[in-house]
């Protein structure tokens, strides 16, 4: 059985395993990891560097969701359910992320179940981090203000 990895990250063992149907692409500082509203097409592994989540406001503006790091799965949810991608990540600095492609990724959850858990644990932190965010959003009633991409939401 996996040891259990950091809240957010994957185990070294699941990590070891993604060896074989990954392949690793460099990003420039700016460059698009995915795009919001396109189909969701894989998962993308940070392994170097840094990626910002970036949240459409609905008046044409992105908002800085949070900010990833090396050991972090992107594009999960939207992979797992076949939807399009809800954010854009795009790299906030030179930065390396293995690409899985989304067919692969479910094969491999099916043939390796001991680390379906792990992915269960997974979305399980990221629903509840956008609880977290939402009720701190709407803690503060009134009219929503637009934040510099710096600012990320709480």
């Amino acid at each position: 059985m996996p040891s259990p990895p950091a809240p957010g990250k994957l185990s070294p063992e699941l990590l070891r395993s993604l060896q074989g149907i990954k392949s690793v692409r460099r990003f420039a500082k700016g460059a698009t990891l995915f795009q919001e509203g396109f189909a969701a097409t894989g998962v993308y592994l940070v392994e170097t560097g840094e990626v910002r989540m970036l949240l459409p406001d609905g008046l044409g503006q992105k908002q800085l969701l949070e900010v990833a790091g090396a050991g972090t799965l992107l594009g999960l949810s939207e992979s797992m359910t076949g939807d399009r991608y809800r954010v854009t990540a795009e790299a906030s600095e030179q930065t390396t992320a293995a690409f899985i492609p989304r067919e692969e990724f479910l094969k491999f959850l099916r043939e390796h179940g001991d680390f379906s858990m792990q992915v269960v644990r997974l979305l399980s932190q990221e629903l509840h981090g956008l609880y977290y965010k939402f009720r701190s959003i709407t803690a503060h009633p009134g009219r929503p203000r637009h934040r510099p991409l710096h600012e990320q939401l709480n």
